[in-house]
């Protein structure tokens, strides 16, 4: 049971990477993006006010519907978001008449995906039961800035070694962090850990996994 719930702590750790990735990666390309697709530098800077803009909007509403929907679709959507606005960065902007237009949907999908995680992953590790929660809670919070130093300086040696030219292949390498935080252990790890920590709220009997009825409900599965 405690390995379960570090599972849980970990995969929040990592949460909190994937947001790191959609906030810090984007802007590296600014300068690249205003000399490539010839965007002002005043549309540019929007793009740092827009994402986090969505981002504070979404903490606001999220309030409202989380409860409604449930915490695993919420969390299940943070992940697509993220991964869905990072493979459409290198894709909208080539095929929209303005790629400014492409980029800015980008970025207001995964800053929705990073607005859920911001809400969603605290409360996660909370909940869990663990021998020093304050601990735990501090290097969860960690993770953000050690996710940020990561995303930072491995972009800028990729840059380096490959070129910036090739930042696209780089934005799918980022995208693997939330697809394999979401749904590389569908059976166990979203079944069993995730969110095993709120099994305070509701325990239901270990069944054989489906998708459909995984999906359908608001809380978690036994962890007993």
């Amino acid at each position: 049971m405690k390995n379960q719930y570090n599972k849980t702590i970990t995969a929040c750790f990592v949460g909190y990477i994937v947001q790191a990735v959609v906030n810090n990666f984007t802007p590296l390309l600014f300068l690249f993006f205003q000399k490539s697709y010839h965007v002002p530098i005043s549309q540019i800077t929007l793009l740092v006010t827009f994402n986090f803009g969505i981002q504070l909007l979404v903490d606001l509403l999220s309030v409202r519907f989380i409860d409604k929907i449930g915490y695993r679709v919420s969390m299940i959507a943070a992940h697509a978001l993220a991964v869905a606005g990072l493979l459409l960065l290198t894709v909208l902007p080539e095929i929209l008449p303005v790629p400014f237009i492409g980029i800015l949907i980008a970025v207001m999908i995964y800053a929705i995906g990073g607005g859920l995680l911001e809400v969603l992953v605290s409360p996660v590790v909370e909940a869990c039961p663990s021998d020093n929660k304050e601990k735990a809670m501090s290097l969860l919070h960690s993770f953000y800035c050690w996710g940020h130093a990561g995303v930072v300086l491995i972009s800028t040696v990729f840059f380096y070694v490959v070129g910036i030219d090739n930042w696209k292949i780089l934005a799918i390498i980022w995208a693997v962090i939330p697809i394999g935080n979401a749904f590389v252990f569908p059976t166990n790890f979203l079944r069993h850990f995730f969110f095993a920590g709120l099994a305070q709220v509701m325990c239901l009997p270990s069944e054989p996994f489906h998708w459909q009825s995984f999906l359908s409900s608001r809380f978690v599965y036994g962890c007993k």
